[in-house]
């Protein structure tokens, strides 16, 4: 019996068969990770960590034969001086869920408390702080967890580490030490294993405080005094890192890395058949392809 939920097809046998020109792919999809919080008033404020791009994977979905599916690899955020951006989604086609982008951190955006929340994404981001401590975003069930809250606490006024895809983001324990980021997951779906999808740390203001370090997986740390927060690792959609005030009172959010979405074929199945240039490797009796841009497959 032949039915559909969600995009895909569902194939129920109640008797032995089989799928004529069908055949099973596991994939990992991560998406862009979020920008760390900047900053564009004078005053006691650090941004919060960006989160981690979301992340979903999975095995034996079924690819039809002579059927092209597509493949959308997200790019990481670009950090502002006002409030950051998510990371951009990625997808796969043959997978009904689309996987979202991580979370901005958030920033004391011209003064506005409005902004100091961390954004909701695959990961959310981690908050920064103005009046008030700023909250984590929400992260999304399945593809990550939600980032930590920052503190209104002499003398760092210190900001939230951004969600990772295996931990939420640390909230800033005390006055002086922002967030980490959250850790990030690993798969071994290329041959080795490899973390993706790490939270960004956040940022601490002043001298003498101690900024978040990234989660692993491509997190990228916070800032400390007057810095612009590290941006997330390419291709492992970490979040970016908090950023602080310079002497004008503006600054940039770490900028979030870039997606990945990887497909494992059985070799004997595999057609060559591809867009957008993926890395092409093997690993037993699988053959990998690795996109860091969109392209598609054509099974």
């Amino acid at each position: 019996t032949v039915t559909s939920s969600g995009g895909n097809t569902i194939h129920t046998f109640t008797s032995s068969g089989s799928l004529t020109g069908a055949y099973g792919v596991d994939y990992l999809i991560v998406s862009g990770g979020g920008a760390g919080g900047g900053t564009v008033v004078s005053g006691a404020n650090a941004g919060g960590g960006g989160g981690a791009g979301g992340l979903l994977s999975g095995s034996g979905v079924i690819i039809t034969k002579n059927t092209t599916y597509t493949i959308t690899v997200g790019a990481g955020a670009t950090g502002t001086t006002g409030q950051s951006a998510n990371g951009s989604n990625s997808a796969f086609s043959a997978v009904a869920t689309t996987v979202l982008g991580g979370g901005a951190g958030g920033s004391n955006a011209s003064g506005n408390a409005t902004y100091i929340n961390g954004l909701s994404g695959g990961s959310g981001g981690g908050g920064s702080t103005h009046t008030t401590s700023g909250t984590g975003g929400a992260g999304t069930s399945g593809q990550g967890n939600a980032g930590g809250a920052g503190l209104v606490s002499a003398p760092n006024y210190p900001g939230g580490g951004g969600g990772g895809a295996g931990a939420t983001g640390t909230t800033a324990p005390n006055g002086t030490t922002a967030g980490g980021g959250g850790a990030g997951t690993a798969s071994s779906i290329t041959g080795s294993s490899v973390t993706y999808a790490g939270g960004g740390g956040g940022a601490t203001y002043g001298t003498g405080g101690t900024a978040g370090a990234g989660g692993a997986g491509g997190g990228g740390a916070g800032a400390n005094n007057t810095g612009v927060g590290t941006a997330g690792t390419a291709n492992l959609g970490g979040g970016g890192g908090g950023s602080c005030l310079n002497g004008t009172g503006n600054q940039v959010g770490g900028n979030g890395g870039s997606g990945v979405v990887i497909l494992s074929i059985p070799t004997t199945k595999y057609t060559g058949t591809t867009t957008g240039s993926p890395t092409v490797t093997t690993s037993g009796a699988n053959t990998i392809l690795t996109y860091t841009s969109s392209g598609s497959y054509t099974a």
